[in-house]
């Protein structure tokens, strides 16, 4: 990585000059005309391989930054006769504490050309760059990144290729617009450790922990004394943090805890040496056809820098919104409420489709505005779509901030009726159907099933192909304000006043076998939040219902109903 800069102005730029150098004053004259009219696809480019299998002679497309097998300029015999080798040893070792795809990119040294491919999905990573692939799944989450980079040799073209071109038909197929002149190889690793936390730790504390503690791996492999050197604090810190290895070195076995990474980063040095065949593309020179041939196709514009930093934007708040949602899916309430599994299952299908539908439109258009087939609007018009759909950052963020506060409070009521089992609506049944419970007191959450207006939103606009037509007009979407259940104060003195009746009936009855005791979820829009239901016989017979707490002279606490029902005093005691 640090190495490519000064081989790439000895290799590349000498390469060609040199090259325009033996070309006729004739033909000069029309190359530095292209030069002029098109500086970028004139130029010899510099690109990550990502795990790419990329050698000497290949042919590239910058269009769509994929490469063209099986097809090439020379035959075999000639590329591996000319082919100039030289020995080019540098290691680096890096660290990184952040997850986003601007922050792995400037860690591996990848172009913004390449970085908007990837995120378009043009470019499929392999080996060691499925690191950026490899993303935080929560947001209770903390991440540090070693990063290992050696490089062993560096083989490039000579001149004799370049005139002697076997295959002259393959210019006019106009699948390349560039040839691979030079290619640096070696082997990278990627360490990924990660640090899960609960809401009850400190969260700052945790960060640091974790920064030191990965930061410190160099010094415990230099003394060379592993959890020796330890602190009964230290050790305990480590045990919690789990590995993640991506690389193109193949260890006897990847590692997945602290220590197994510290036994690993002493062994990485000798690992590329003693088997210097599994040396890997890291990074490739690409030269312009054009060059060699006028007629060739060309990279004929690059993507605006701005265009990639917005559409990376967009990616990234996708990204977050993906890790709020896995929060979500996480909760225990989600296996024990039908209706709020239902309804994350209804948003993650929504979201992947569109996500899929988004990078489907990107890996469209990218390769036709390098192409010089369609304008850098139409990207713009891509990038407007999103701002303006039910599925931009603000949208998505409201809806899943709903949805953990709505997590939030059920958890808080079914904290204080502890003990209390959930119960859904087959559980419920089977109760109602046992022949020793004479009364069951549901505590009833009546508001998880409600319609959603944003799903018909988000639905509705996948169905609308928005993506295709790229009209550029399409309007921000609006959400008429609809208060939720448990931002309305009457629906929250209700509910705590149901809670502390609930309490001190089951208070009251808590040793009689006769009566079950139950939360559950019905769906009752005309009684918001929750209710407490009773069960006589195994039939509802009252969906408010109230006992009443009556203090007598004794200090005993009695209950009774606000209205004597002769059927609920037979399964109540006073």
């Amino acid at each position: 990585m640090i190495t490519s800069f000064s081989l790439r102005s000895r290799a590349t730029t000498s390469f060609c000059s040199i090259f325009i150098s033996r070309t006729t004053s004739s033909a000069r004259s029309r190359k530095l005309s292209v030069l002029a009219g098109r500086p970028m696809a004139s130029k010899p480019i510099e690109v990550a391989a990502l795990g790419r299998s990329l050698f000497p002679g290949m042919l590239y497309d910058c269009r769509s930054d994929s490469f063209i097998p099986g097809v090439s300029l020379w035959d075999k015999k000639s590329l591996i006769e000319d082919l100039d080798t030289r020995p080019q040893p540098q290691t680096v070792w890096k660290f990184s504490s952040s997850d986003s795809v601007s922050s792995k990119s400037s860690l591996m040294d990848i172009s913004t050309s390449l970085k908007a491919s990837f995120l378009g999905g043009l470019v499929k990573v392999g080996g060691s760059a499925k690191y950026l692939l490899d993303t935080k799944s929560s947001n209770q989450q903390f991440r540090v990144t070693m990063y290992y980079s050696e490089t062993s040799r560096f083989e490039q073209l000579t001149m004799t290729q370049l005139g002697k071109i076997t295959y002259p038909q393959v210019f006019d197929q106009k699948t390349a617009t560039h040839v691979v002149t030079a290619v640096l190889y070696g082997a990278q690793a990627f360490m990924v450790f990660d640090r899960t936390f609960s809401e009850e730790e400190n969260k700052q504390e945790i960060e640091g922990e974790l920064n030191v503690m990965v930061k410190k791996i160099p010094l415990f492999s230099i003394e060379g004394k592993g959890t020796a050197q330890m602190t009964d604090a230290e050790k305990e810190m480590v045990e919690k943090i789990t590995c993640t290895f991506h690389g193109n070195v193949c260890p006897e076995q990847n590692p997945t805890t602290y220590m197994e990474a510290l036994n690993l980063y002493k062994q990485l040095p000798t690992l590329l040496k003693e088997s210097p065949q599994n040396a890997v593309p890291i990074k490739v020179w690409l030269y312009p056809l054009h060059l060699l041939k006028t007629t060739a196709a060309q990279l004929e514009k690059e993507i605006n820098t701005s265009l990639v930093s917005n559409t990376q934007d967009i990616m990234d708040g996708l990204e977050e919104a993906e890790r709020t949602y896995n929060d979500l899916s996480r909760n225990t309430l989600v296996n024990v409420f039908s209706d709020i599994k239902e309804r994350l299952c209804l948003f993650q299908e929504s979201f992947n489709i569109y996500k899929t539908v988004l990078q489907k439109a990107l890996e469209r258009v990218l390769p036709a505005i390098r192409g010089g087939g369609m304008e850098e609007k139409s990207l713009e018009d891509i990038l407007k779509i999103c701002r303006n759909s039910p599925f931009n950052a603000g949208m998505l963020n409201q809806w899943l901030n709903d949805a953990k506060s709505e997590f939030s409070i059920l958890s808080s009521y079914i904290k204080k009726l502890e003990g209390i089992k959930i119960e859904d609506s087959h559980g419920l049944i089977t109760i109602l159907h046992d022949p020793d419970v004479d009364c069951v007191v549901c505590f009833t959450f009546t508001s998880l099933k409600n319609e959603d207006l944003y799903f018909e939103k988000l639905q509705g606009f996948l169905k609308s192909d928005r993506f295709e037509e790229l009209d550029g007009e399409e309007n921000m979407v609006s959400m008429a304000s609809v208060r939720k259940w448990f931002s309305d104060p009457d629906v929250t003195i209700k509910m705590r006043e149901n809670l502390s009746l609930f309490r001190s009936f089951l208070e009251a009855n808590k040793y009689d076998k006769s009566m079950c005791f139950v939360i559950s979820a019905i769906s009752d829009p005309s009684n918001k939040g929750s209710s407490i239901y009773l069960y006589e016989q195994g039939n509802l017979t009252n969906t408010q219902f109230q006992p009443v707490l009556c203090h007598i002279i004794t200090h005993k606490y009695h209950r009774y109903l606000k209205k004597l029902d002769v059927n609920i005093l037979n399964c109540l005691h006073f």
